[in-house]
Formats: C-alpha cells, structure tokens, sequence
C-alpha cells in the first residue's frame, strides 16, 4: 500500500521600493544696482522657481495575468496514489496584478526677500541721484567747451578766409558759425547825403534870354 508524503516548501517574497523626491529653494542674492563713483544700492528681490519632478515605474516583461496547471490527484481505485500524478487536466487562469505607476508633480516655489533697513536704502538711493546729477552736469560741460572751441576755431578759419566746400560732408561743422564782416552783416542803415539845390528862376521877359531876336521874311 503506496504512502503520501507531503514536503512542505514555504517561499516568502518580499519587495518594496522607495522615492524620495526633494525641491531645493535657492536663495539668490540681492539685486545691486551700481551709479558709479563706489555707489551700490541693493534693492527687494523675489525668486520664482518653478518645477516638475515625475517618476515611471514598469515591470518587464508586462505580464497581466498567467495560467496556472491544475494536476489530476484522482484516485479511482482507491490505493492512496493518484492515478495519473503529473497529468494536467485544465488551466487556470490567474491576474498577476501587475501595473505601470507614474507619478508627475507640477508646481513653483517663491520666497521674497528685503533689506530691513529703509533709512539706508533711501541714503542710497539720495547718493544714487546726486552722483547721476553730477555726471550730467559733467557731461554738459564738456559739451560746452566742445562748442566754445568749434566756435573760435571756425571764426579764426573764416578770418582767415579757409572754409571747407559748401555742401561737403565737414561744412556742417562751422555752418552754423557767424563772423561780423566776414559771412554775416549786422542790419544797418545808410544816410543819403543832402546837396544845395540849384533854384532855376523862370521870367517871362524877353530880354533875359539874351541878345535881342530878328524876324525877318523868309526868302524863297
């Protein structure tokens, strides 16, 4: 009489996985503004970040369902053995339960920073006008001794009869130059001079014409 042995093999699995998914924030630096002269003003300053993390997860191959054998263990005569050990009578179908995940995350972070001190920042920003002020003025000065020098090199050159071509490209330059005698006139007015008049006396005696008149017959 055959005997049934039974082994008995427990198989535990486990599995697992973990993600870990950070947003750093950077803190940039204060904005700083220079105007010259060692002046440097920093102003508020925000930060936008924005991100997208996202994660996939797969298994290969995909597998959505397997069959499972289901044996013959039919004992028909009774003798404690299967009749037919190993022979498959069906499969079963069975869902493995296996998926894709994916994760995808969307946003933006911001942090806003300022100084702290407001009596600095408007120091600052007085010194800023005052230096840009300044250069200004500067730069006008220059333009007008620019323009004083143009004006008495062109009336020297004029005096002096030496002008460029009318109409070429540097004519422009002293065009606008004016030099008394020389290529402007100052508006002005002449007198006439007034001489005596001679007074013609008119008579109507005959012997202020002079020597006395014959009339005599006309020959023929």
């Amino acid at each position: 009489m055959g005997g049934v042995s039974a082994t008995a093999a427990p198989v535990a699995n486990s599995s697992g996985s973990v993600t870990n998914q950070a947003i750093q924030v950077l803190q940039g630096p204060y904005i700083t503004n220079t105007y010259g002269g060692g002046i440097q003003c920093q102003g508020p300053t925000v930060n936008f970040t924005p991100y997208v993390t996202g994660s996939v997860s797969q298994q290969h191959p995909f597998e959505d369902l397997y069959y499972d054998n289901v044996y013959d263990m039919r004992d028909l005569d009774e003798d404690g053995a299967p009749d037919n050990p190993g022979s498959v009578l069906y499969q079963v179908p069975v869902r493995t339960g296996q998926k894709d995940n994916t994760n995808i995350s969307i946003g933006f972070s911001a942090t806003w920073s300022r100084p702290l001190d407001k009596k600095l920042q408007q120091q600052c920003k007085d010194a800023a006008a005052a230096n840009i002020a300044l250069m200004n003025q500067t730069v006008a000065n220059k333009r007008l001794d620019f323009e004083i020098a143009r004006l008495k090199n062109c009336g020297e050159l004029l005096k002096a009869g030496i002008r460029f071509a009318p109409n070429t490209q540097y004519a422009k330059i002293c065009a606008d130059v004016q030099v008394k005698g020389v290529n402007f006139m100052v508006p002005h007015v002449h007198g006439i001079p007034q001489h005596n008049k001679v007074i013609k006396k008119v008579s109507t005696n005959a012997s202020d014409l002079g020597l006395p008149i014959e009339i005599g017959e006309t020959k023929k």
